[in-house]
């Protein structure tokens, strides 16, 4: 029974980290990308007015380019707004639009490869294995400086393996027990069952997530 509500607080918890994660996203990317191209369409407005002279072909194309990009922008926010509603059919394309939005948003790239089939996960384990990706690829966008990440995710019968490579500056050890959070995605990590493994050196970082497929898991 103590085990349970446990269980219940930290899948509690784990709901609102991804709403205030969320939230971050949302007004940092307003600020820092929609916030400036907007200024940039404004100020050339106000050179158009100014000038006090007809406005060319050209520069209407170029202030439609600044709006057409602050729109793009938008509908990539309105995706992760939309996650919780994702997130409750298919946590594996959370991870992929994640991996786009910092795409298109951060200018890094990535490689992203399933082999299997997707399992059926019970949608309390799914938001605790979102929520450990979701704190991995923080980390390495914070702290790794790495412009490549690759995610192999990995289905057998028996096994989901989720597996994430940056190839940044690496962690030290006091880092890597403290700074990182990782006793916390360990601790999830054990909630359901899985495995948390972190490896780290000068070449990068690699975070793999092991979880048994039981029927007890399972949908």
């Amino acid at each position: 029974m103590e085990s349970e509500m446990y269980f219940q607080s930290e899948l509690v918890k784990t709901r609102i980290e991804i709403k205030d994660q969320t939230l971050s996203e949302i007004s940092k990317e307003l600020h820092d990308n929609i916030g400036q191209i907007i200024s940039v369409g404004i100020m050339q407005l106000n050179r158009y007015i100014n000038a006090g002279q007809p406005v060319l072909v050209n520069e209407l194309n170029d202030l439609k380019e600044i709006l057409a990009k602050s729109l793009d922008e938008i509908r990539i926010l309105s995706r992760i707004i939309n996650k919780d509603n994702l997130l409750q059919s298919n946590f594996i394309e959370a991870i992929k639009q994640d991996l786009e939005r910092i795409k298109k948003l951060k200018s890094i790239q990535y490689n992203y490869t399933l082999t299997g089939e997707i399992p059926q996960i019970s949608k309390e384990h799914d938001l605790f294995i979102y929520r450990i990706f979701q704190e991995a690829l923080h980390n390495s966008l914070k702290h790794s400086h790495s412009d490549l990440f690759e995610v192999n995710i990995n289905t057998t019968d028996s096994l989901f393996r989720l597996k994430m490579k940056d190839f940044g500056i690496g962690y030290d050890t006091a880092q890597l027990n403290s700074g990182l959070g990782l006793n916390n995605m360990k601790l999830r990590a054990k909630l359901i069952g899985a495995a948390l493994i972190m490896e780290s050196d000068s070449s990068g970082t690699t975070v793999t997530l092991e979880y048994p497929l039981t029927e007890n898991n399972e949908t």
